[in-house]
């Protein structure tokens, strides 16, 4: 098997990415600037193919890098990604181990703050325990993903209308269509501390974008996940904006796109 890497980035030098993410096997990096550019080198003798395109939006961004993508497994990553050492062996390892799977979800190392999911033992993804997982915790087998036609809302993340939400809404739409995900406690990288693109606190659009969000995911259960949520949540988020008004503002969201 070969592992390809598919790198979403904005406004890098791509000649020094690859050293940068300590990469260790093929890749296509994605990078959103001003103009368009094309070029192709080799990093620790593997592959990296560049792609600078004028356009904006982490969906757009990962769903070119789906369309020229090669390798039998493709994991997903960020500009901010750093890799540990053996990453490409721990990644095919777990899939030889696991030929039932069809994606598999891996642990990095985030800041505390940053932090939504931590594996500690193996086991299955389903809809109701899907919503915490980045899309760089993500390697999935290209030949089932290109037929299932699945790809990133352009809606969602980072440089798109409404801010984060891409990752779990290309997850559902994985476990949708019957693919066999697990999480794994195995630790592959860590994400360098950085300003977020899309995250400015917790403030009115935080929250409507929220609401948009889970009238996707959940569909009818889109207002008691909401309440959910904030009760679950709202100690730490609604220090600005009480839980009340927060839930109105997610109701009017999970209404925008009904």
């Amino acid at each position: 098997m070969k592992l390809q890497v598919l790198v979403s980035a904005v406004k890098q030098d791509v000649k020094t990415l690859a050293q940068r993410m300590h990469l260790e096997s093929d890749a296509i990096i994605i990078n959103q600037t001003d103009t368009f550019a094309h070029e192709v080198y080799t990093h620790e003798g593997k592959q990296v193919e560049c792609y600078s395109f004028a356009e904006k939006g982490v969906g757009l961004s990962r769903n070119n890098a789906l369309l020229r993508a090669t390798g039998d497994i493709l994991l997903f990553s960020d500009e901010d990604i750093v890799y540990d050492k053996g990453y490409e062996a721990k990644i095919l390892d777990e899939f030889k181990k696991h030929p039932e799977a069809d994606m598999l979800l891996f642990n990095m190392r985030v800041g505390e703050s940053r932090a939504t999911y931590y594996t500690e033992s193996f086991h299955r993804i389903h809809i109701w325990n899907a919503g915490r997982y980045p899309t760089y915790s993500f390697a999935i087998r290209r030949d089932i993903l290109h037929k299932s036609h699945i790809a990133f809302s352009l809606l969602f993340g980072g440089g798109a209308k409404y801010s984060n939400g891409e990752d779990s809404l290309f997850l559902k739409d994985c476990l949708n269509y019957g693919m066999k995900v697990y999480a794994v406690p195995v630790e592959i990288g860590a994400e360098t501390e950085r300003e977020s693109t899309w995250f400015h606190g917790y403030d009115r659009k935080f929250f409507f974008d929220r609401g948009v969000l889970y009238h996707f995911l959940y569909g009818k259960l889109a207002y008691p996940m909401a309440v959910r949520f904030l009760l679950a949540h709202g100690a730490v988020m609604c220090q600005e904006i009480p839980r009340k008004d927060a839930l109105v503002l997610m109701k009017k969201g999970i209404k925008e796109e009904k």
